[in-house]
């Protein structure tokens, strides 16, 4: 799990919640369940059972492997729609080319982020490249569905490539964690994503028995998500692992902990962690389709229908490499 590291975490920027900061307590935490995707790359669907006042304005999260391909094998998805949210895929290791209606779209790779605004509508595709078709390999990544409020749903598309060397790195105290932050801002320091809807997402990685204490917004909500590992969420230090989902409760801090012994084909904890300000607005969701109505629901699948959300490019316009954006 490479995704980007340095070799002395103790040589970045520090982070640690004040001292007077409100702790924030463990709600629930849940195990997502296993399922297949696309053209059937395996998933875990990360909010699986979670109340979406939980989740606003995070609407689903899948992990995407962690899976080994043979040759042959790699999988994507189809050519398919979204209007009324954005999608975030963080990629750890691997290589996915995304492509769009719109002629957006390029190649991301171990640590980069492809955030990808579909506002009023587009279609869009994501697949491996034909090289890493051919020869398999590991592959292991995120995909995020952020909500848009009403005024936004329906803003021209927008795509943003964020490569893993521009994520804001940073420590605990002790050099024990590692955070990527990719959007938003934590402690004063600024992920490069550009959001709507005010979020902060983070990749920490914690060597076996340290321990993460971050200030949080108090108005945002809070969840961790386990990639890898075990360990422990909240001053009350309740059990996590590998593919379970921590939601805390009100505060202006949250806490892991990694345990001190963690499996030898996972020797540090790996977690994501997500925060937003809630959009509470109505939501109608159906497939590829996030609005604030049925009757807006019923517009997208009409103007889908009606090739309104564009059409499917005659030539898929990349080379194995793939553009860079």
């Amino acid at each position: 799990m490479p995704a980007v590291t340095v070799e002395n975490p103790l040589t970045l920027p520090r982070v640690t919640a004040p001292t007077d900061a409100v702790a924030r307590p463990v709600l629930t935490v849940t195990t997502a369940p296993s399922g297949f995707e696309g053209e059937g790359f395996p998933v875990r669907r990360a909010f699986a059972g979670i109340n979406y006042r939980h989740l606003d304005p995070f609407i689903m999260m899948d992990q995407m492997g962690e899976v080994e391909y043979a040759p042959g094998e790699p999988k994507g998805t189809p050519w398919h729609p979204h209007r009324g949210f954005e999608t975030v895929t963080y990629i750890i290791d691997g290589i996915f080319d995304h492509q769009d209606s719109q002629g957006g779209g390029g190649t991301i790779t171990n640590g980069d982020t492809q955030w990808m605004t579909a506002g009023s509508g587009l279609l869009h595709i994501e697949a491996p490249p034909e090289h890493l078709v051919m020869s398999g390999g590991l592959f292991h990544g995120l995909q995020l569905w952020v909500n848009l409020p009403a005024k936004d749903k329906m803003m021209a598309p927008r795509y943003q490539d964020i490569r893993g060397g521009s994520v804001q790195l940073l420590s605990t105290p002790d050099g024990g964690a590692l955070l990527r932050v990719i959007a938003g801002e934590l402690d004063g320091h600024q992920g490069p994503g550009i959001t709507h809807t005010p979020i902060t997402m983070l990749h920490a990685t914690l060597a076996p028995g340290a321990e993460l204490t971050l200030p949080w917004r108090e108005d945002f909500n809070g969840l961790a998500y386990v990639l890898a590992g075990r360990g422990s969420v909240g001053t009350e230090r309740r059990p996590v692992h590998t593919g379970q989902t921590a939601v805390f409760g009100a505060g202006s801090s949250l806490t892991v902990r990694a345990d001190e012994k963690q499996d030898s084909n996972t020797p540090d904890l790996e977690v994501v962690l997500l925060g937003g300000q809630p959009i509470r607005e109505p939501m109608a969701h159906y497939g590829p389709f996030v609005m604030n109505t049925k009757d807006e629901l019923m517009q997208a699948f009409e103007d889908f229908q009606k090739g309104r959300l564009g059409t499917v490019p005659a030539v898929h316009g990349m080379s194995e490499a793939g553009p860079q954006a």
